[in-house]
């Protein structure tokens, strides 16, 4: 047990692949990471429901935690967030029942593999909020959201939960920051702390991805936008803004177009890298009812759908981090000059290790994830 038994102590993370170097000409496999912003359970369900589909789909997630989703609001002014006063937030504090549920899906969801990542605290998206935030302003926030996690049992009361059952200050390797601001003035924090990939970056492409400052950058990724000439973001609230105009009660006779037009553009977005550069497919949600739920049931909808192609991983971004890291840096840098949608004529161009490689042969026990 650790401080208050809020947390423990149980060994290495369950269910975790081992990565493997590819070998010399080797396809990539499609790596696809489904993740979710300020992952709590409510009244919804939602994060019970997926994990459930995370099942049946034999699928691994990213669920960045809000740290404030274990603190309960009666004990909100322990909670400092910078430059606002104590207290505040900007996507206000769970239910008591609420904070028990999250504890509870937080704890399941690390057992069947899941990487708890952290969405922060209080998501201040204003001219005075998380893109203003220095480098110490972002320790202390990360700092918090760790503490609120590792003191739940003090500040909820609760005596009747299991601990969570590891040391949230290891295991968290990485995070999105809110509404994708901030990431240059949190980099160095996020080094520092040892942090092996952040996927706060507003938006990149369909490529191989590259580290800054020695963290792996995991951007939201343009992809089409059936229907329109122009590409949206890789996430729920990208798609709404463009449908509905960030309106999340819009018009309810377009919202069965709007779900087809989501689902079809997580499936083009997955295809052009499937059938071409292979490169890794990330895609950002929320728990949330956005017009109608829509979101919601096409993201499902693709994730069943790309769970049935060959040659596929769902992984989290710390599983994608662990893979980049175990490939020869050469290699991935050849990766990254395809461009979207761009097809090599031959995969040994660029999988085929450098003379300076360490053989695959001396990489002990690695196995494919």
């Amino acid at each position: 047990m650790i401080g208050d038994g809020s947390t423990s102590d149980t060994g290495p993370q369950p269910r975790q692949p081992v990565p493997e170097r590819l070998g010399a000409g080797e396809r990539p496999p499609q790596f696809v990471v489904f993740s979710w912003d300020g992952a709590g359970e409510d009244d919804s369900r939602l994060f019970s429901h997926f994990r459930q589909v995370a099942q049946e789909t034999k699928a691994t997630m990213t669920f960045f935690l809000s740290g404030i989703y274990t603190l309960p609001r009666s004990q909100r002014m322990l909670y400092a967030p910078p430059g606002k006063p104590l207290g505040a937030s900007a996507i206000g504090y769970l239910s008591d029942d609420s904070v028990r549920a999250t504890i509870q899906q937080v704890g399941a969801a690390w057992l069947e593999g899941h990487e708890i990542g952290t969405h922060f605290n209080g998501h201040f998206c204003d001219d005075q909020g998380v893109g203003t935030w220095s480098p110490a302003q972002w320790r202390s926030e990360i700092d918090q959201a760790i503490g609120f996690v590792h003191s739940w049992r003090t500040n909820t009361g609760f005596t009747d939960l299991d601990a969570l059952p590891f040391d949230y200050s290891k295991e968290l390797t990485g995070g999105r920051t809110p509404c994708l601001l901030g990431q240059n003035q949190l980099l160095p924090v996020a080094r520092d702390l040892g942090w092996t990939y952040d996927a706060s970056n507003p938006g990149g492409l369909q490529i191989w991805p590259e580290k800054r400052l020695g963290v792996w950058d995991f951007p939201l990724q343009c992809i089409p936008f059936p229907g329109t000439g122009f590409q949206v973001l890789s996430m729920d609230y990208n798609m709404m803004a463009n449908q509905s105009n960030a309106n999340p009660s819009g018009s309810k006779s377009m919202r069965p177009y709007w779900q087809r037009q989501s689902a079809n553009a997580y499936m083009a977005g997955f295809n052009r890298a499937y059938t071409t550069n292979r490169a890794p497919y990330f895609i950002g949600n929320h728990f949330e009812s956005w017009n109608g739920g829509i979101y919601m049931a096409s993201v499902e909808q693709a994730l069943r759908e790309i769970a049935e192609y060959p040659d596929v991983r769902l992984v989290s971004f710390r599983q994608m981090a662990q893979w980049l890291d175990a490939q020869d840096p050469a290699v991935i840098a050849r990766l990254r000059t395809l461009n979207p949608g761009q097809a090599p004529t031959s995969w040994a161009e660029y999988t085929t290790p450098s003379k300076n490689s360490v053989p695959s042969s001396e990489m002990a026990d690695m196995r494919a994830m």
